[in-house]
Formats: structure tokens, C-alpha cells, sequence
């Protein structure tokens, strides 16, 4: 079968996209957050990563802010994607989570583990990084829908499109869905 050409790509995904808002029309981050910096701390926290690199990051972030206080009265907001890249223990994938959900800006797509195995089930990638994952979703994903397109992926990851097992023969995408990667 023939690699499927990007405007058909683009096509199947837009029905994708209609069919996974009207099954979670409520799908949101499902992070417990009432500001912004809270959102980043839980996304930081959410990530998997080894004590090490915890170690390695919060040796810095410590050294800085000895207090709550310190924090509080520290003079950074980010608000963009270089300022909280900047900050130590944060790529685009947190960012992105900060950015869409607490200030409403799409300025990429979160690639979780969901959003990474879905894409590439779904057929609509074959890269396997979160970066050039995200670089093709954002080619193909309308800008509007950036942030949205994050959540519909990974509510359907955590609810029917599960790793192991997934519920094909109730999934509400099985037409439009090559299964790539399952028997």
C-alpha cells in the first residue's frame, strides 16, 4: 500500500480531530493546578524521570530559593516559550502544558506518551521524538486547535487506545484508524 499523501493525511486527521471532540467535548489537563506556577511544578513532577536528573535540577532551583518566600518574591513570570525553557528542568513538552493551559497559548503540541504512541497509530507519524513528533503535528494541526488536539489524544490514550490492549472494537475512531504497529 502507498505511503497516503499529506492532503489525505490532513483530511483523515480534520475527521480524527471532529470525532475525538464530540467524544470528550469536556477533555482538559487533568493536572490539579490553580496558577500557573503550580502547573508547571506538577508538570515537572509528572514527568518521568530518575532521581538523578531531579537531583541535578533541584540543586540549582534550591541553591536559588532557600525560602518560600524566595519563591514568592522571585521577579520571573515566564510566559513564553524561550523564558520557561530557559528554566532549569523544563523542555517544550512542559511548556507547552504551561503555555496552552494557563495562558491560553498554542505555541506547540504536547508530546506525552499518549500523543507520541496515538500519532504514530493513527499513521499520522512515523518519527519517533517527541520533537519531530510535535514538528510534524504542527504541520498537519491547525494552530487553534494545538492545545485541544493534546488532550483529545491523550484522554483517548487513557481511555480506550490504552498501550497494551487497546479497545478497538468500541473505539469511536476505528474507521479512520490504520492500526499501525498492532495485529
Amino acid at each position: 500500500m502507498p505511503p497516503e499523501s499529506w492532503q489525505t493525511k490532513a483530511a483523515r486527521l480534520k475527521k480524527i480531530i471532529a470525532a475525538l471532540r464530540k467524544t470528550y467535548p469536556s477533555a482538559h489537563c487533568e493536572l490539579d493546578h490553580s496558577n500557573p506556577l503550580e502547573l508547571l511544578v506538577a508538570t515537572v513532577l509528572s514527568a518521568q524521570c530518575t532521581d538523578k536528573r531531579v537531583n541535578l535540577v533541584t540543586a540549582e532551583l534550591f541553591r536559588k530559593y532557600r525560602t518560600a518566600g524566595d519563591y514568592a518574591n522571585a521577579k520571573t513570570d515566564p510566559r513564553t516559550m524561550e523564558e520557561l525553557t530557559h528554566l532549569d528542568g523544563v523542555g517544550r513538552k512542559t511548556a507547552n502544558v504551561v503555555l496552552g493551559n494557563a495562558y491560553g497559548i498554542n505555541a506547540g503540541i504536547v508530546v506525552d506518551t499518549h500523543v507520541a504512541r496515538l500519532s504514530q497509530r493513527l499513521g499520522i507519524t512515523r518519527e519517533k521524538t517527541p520533537e519531530k513528533i510535535e514538528q510534524e503535528l504542527m504541520k498537519l494541526v491547525p494552530r487553534a486547535q494545538w492545545t485541544m488536539f493534546s488532550h483529545w489524544l491523550i484522554w483517548h490514550g487513557r481511555r480506550r487506545c490504552y498501550a497494551r490492549n487497546p479497545d478497538c472494537l468500541n473505539c469511536e475512531i476505528k474507521t479512520l484508524c490504520p492500526r499501525v504497529g498492532l495485529k
